[in-house]
């Protein structure tokens, strides 16, 4: 059962769903120990339901072989079974436990399975606030943060290098941005 235990200000009761198209799922991984490979999923769902009280649940699912890293070689050899193994693990899932303040800021606890591993997941969440929106009911923002490691999801390929360290870190960053409107 999802239970949420803070309430988010001018969040209206109801259901808040991400718009893709004003949104980003991205993250961020280690390359040859010295940069960065970034990349997106371009196919993802999820929602908002706020209770009347305010508090909010959060669902989300993430189409894994919709990844885009801009080299479509390095995405298909993630699709394949050395990485997410998107054939026989084709999503990727959010549901939250529970919604907390942090100061002006709040933590989204849930539970993230990917490469079907379930593992506790903490999301570092800033609420951005409510607009009246552009003649389609109001629309609400969200970033998000949250550091995973690779291998707790089964993902546990090692690729070293010679001088020490590996070609692909273990640590992941996933940065949402997250456009949602008000369902009539």
């Amino acid at each position: 059962m999802t239970t949420a235990t803070a309430a988010l200000p001018n969040l209206t009761a109801g259901t808040w769903a991400i718009d893709t198209v004003h949104s980003t799922v991205g993250f961020s991984v280690r390359h040859l120990m010295v940069s960065k490979v970034r990349g997106t999923f371009n196919d993802f769902t999820g929602a908002i339901t706020v209770a009347e009280d305010g508090t909010a649940a959060v669902t989300a699912e993430i189409q894994v072989a919709s990844i885009d890293t801009k080299n479509t070689d390095r995405d298909a050899h993630i699709k394949s079974a050395d990485f997410f193994d998107a054939e026989q693990y084709p999503t990727a899932t959010f549901t939250s436990t529970a919604v907390r303040a942090k100061g002006d800021d709040y933590v989204v606890e849930g539970e993230f399975t990917l490469h079907g591993v379930t593992r506790p997941v903490e999301l570092a969440l800033e609420f951005n606030g409510v607009n009246p929106g552009m003649g389609n009911g109001p629309v609400a923002g969200f970033e998000a943060t949250t550091v995973l490691n690779r291998k707790d999801f089964g993902i546990t390929i090692d690729m070293p290098l010679e001088g020490g360290g590996a070609v692909v870190g273990d640590k992941i960053t996933i940065t949402l941005e997250i456009e949602a409107g008000l369902q009539a």
